[in-house]
């Protein structure tokens, strides 16, 4: 009988565990899950923790209330695999031998990649891409009545890229809703040339911050955070009373130590199959742990492990493996007020507006704020205690489809849309285009180094609102100088 350890029982590896054992015979395949406690945690479910939306028992259950009868579960740490003797190594001193292995340990933020960013966590600065994280910011968030709130991501790739718009959405949303709006004003900050990182959603998110009034600062690589304060490697300078952060996100450090992980700690896999690149037939990378160039997302790992089981139970067969992953993702973007937006997109099509599932009748709305989008998202938690994780049918198609899809011509639409090394820095003219809003509230003492706005729209809310003045207190920074010619060694920025 051949032996499956999948390291990892989140999305990704519950997931197939449980669609294997339901396709293959326990005296065909012994298949073993190893994590390191009993807590699986709805990730998605972060980003409503600050603003009352879920709790915690609606996203932390028991992990192996999930997994299927037929399949082993260990609760432990992972010291290390050997690739060349088929060996997993536990920090308990256990041994597992396998014939096959997956790979679906994850991404996981990095705040002491950021320096000084742990000094000033949990004080000033905050996350919300752990659950700690995430209940700490609950009790910030109500608290927060006047200043600077500046959200920020430090690099791509992050898992679910869209969560940091989404939580400066609900941000303005829950300010506005409780009267504080006018006192605050709020800063979205990127590495990225634009709001994400295509340009027809680039175009429509930054347009969603510009009707808000939220300052949008693009090409920002952070270089050190101070108390009140996010600084970046060509010297532009960020105040801020509370600093919400995204820090990188990197691969589980035994990937790095078994030499099987990327200078991020991704192993690098097969864009269609994800099988490894150094071990195929062997190893397997599934959900964020990969270097898919697509969204470190659920529903990438929900395709792309459909695609996996069908070529893995071939394999088993003997049989020829013909399905191949497109990199087809599908996310949805709270916006607030009861509304979200939508995503469909693979590697070689960019996310543009349009409907779906269907051609005008939708009933979901892509790139477009609408009431069935936000409750769409929120059915999901739903659809993944009950539907993902046990491994049911969900009918919706691996592979993505331009049904529905208003096809924009002059934009990327070939093999280059999810590149991994920098976005694409020039978007079509979109018509009448918004302009970049000038940072207002009322006074604020806080000093900013920001590009000079144009001339703003006029504000949503009544009262007077004064504009806060870039100040220059060093030398002038030419903050449209593209990062790669201002760093020695740039970050660049990976979608």
């Amino acid at each position: 009988m051949k032996k499956l350890v999948i390291l990892g029982g989140g999305t990704a590896g519950t997931m197939a565990a449980n669609k294997l054992r339901a396709a293959v015979p326990a005296t065909h395949l012994e298949i073993t899950v190893v994590d390191r406690d009993d807590q699986h945690h709805y990730q998605p479910g972060y980003l409503f923790l600050p603003f009352g939306t879920y709790t915690v028992d609606d996203i932390v259950k028991s992990r192996h209330s999930f997994i299927h009868e037929g399949i082993n579960l260990i609760i432990s740490e992972i010291a290390g695999v050997d690739a060349d003797a088929k060996t997993v190594e536990l920090a308990d001193g256990r041994e597992l031998d396998y014939d096959y292995l997956i790979i679906a340990t994850g991404t996981h933020p990095r705040p002491d990649m950021v320096e000084g960013l742990t000094d000033h966590l949990g004080k000033t600065a905050h996350e919300f891409y752990t659950l700690e994280g995430a209940k700490a910011l609950t009790e910030v968030v109500k608290k927060f009545k006047r200043g600077r709130l500046v959200i920020h991501v430090s690099e791509m790739p992050i898992k679910c890229p869209v969560a940091p718009l989404e939580f400066t959405f609900l941000a303005d949303d829950f300010l506005r809703k409780n009267g504080r709006r006018k006192n605050i004003e709020i800063v979205y900050v990127t590495p990225l040339d634009g709001a994400f990182t295509k340009p027809v959603a680039s175009r429509e998110l930054g347009n969603a911050l510009s009707d808000r009034h939220i300052a949008l600062e693009t090409d920002f690589a952070i270089e050190h955070v101070e108390a009140d304060r996010i600084v970046s490697f060509d010297g532009r300078e960020i105040a801020f009373d509370l600093l919400v952060t995204v820090p990188p996100n990197l691969g589980a450090d035994f990937l790095a130590t078994s030499g099987l992980g990327d200078d991020m700690n991704y192993v690098p896999c097969d864009q269609q199959t994800m099988e490894s690149l150094a071990y195929p037939g062997t190893i397997w990378v599934l959900g964020d742990g990969g270097t898919l160039k697509t969204s470190k997302a659920g529903a990438v790992a929900h395709f792309s492990v459909e695609i996996f089981i069908e070529n893995f139970v071939n394999m088993l067969k003997g049989q020829p493996q013909h399905a191949k992953f497109d990199g087809h993702a599908n996310c949805f973007i709270e916006s607030g007020n009861g509304k979200g937006m939508l995503l469909d997109f693979n590697y070689d099509t960019e996310p543009f507006t349009g409907s779906f599932p269907f051609a005008k009748v939708g009933p979901m709305g892509l790139l477009k704020e609408t009431r069935i989008n936000h409750l769409s998202k929120l059915a999901f938690k739903w659809v993944y205690w009950n539907m993902l994780l046990p491994g049911r049918k969900i009918p919706l198609p691996a592979a993505m489809s331009l049904h529905g899809k208003n096809v924009e011509t002059g934009v990327a639409s070939s093999a280059d849309a999810m590149p991994t090394g920098a976005p694409s820095s020039s978007a079509p003219a979109a018509a009448n285009p918004r302009p970049k809003p000038v940072l207002k509230t009322t006074p604020i003492h806080k000093s900013i180094k920001l590009r000079t706005p144009p001339k703003a729209t006029p504000p949503r809310e009544s009262g007077e609102i004064k504009p806060v003045v870039p100040v220059h207190t060093g030398p002038a920074t030419n903050s449209t100088v593209p990062a790669d010619q201002v760093l020695a060694s740039p970050i660049i920025p990976k979608f």
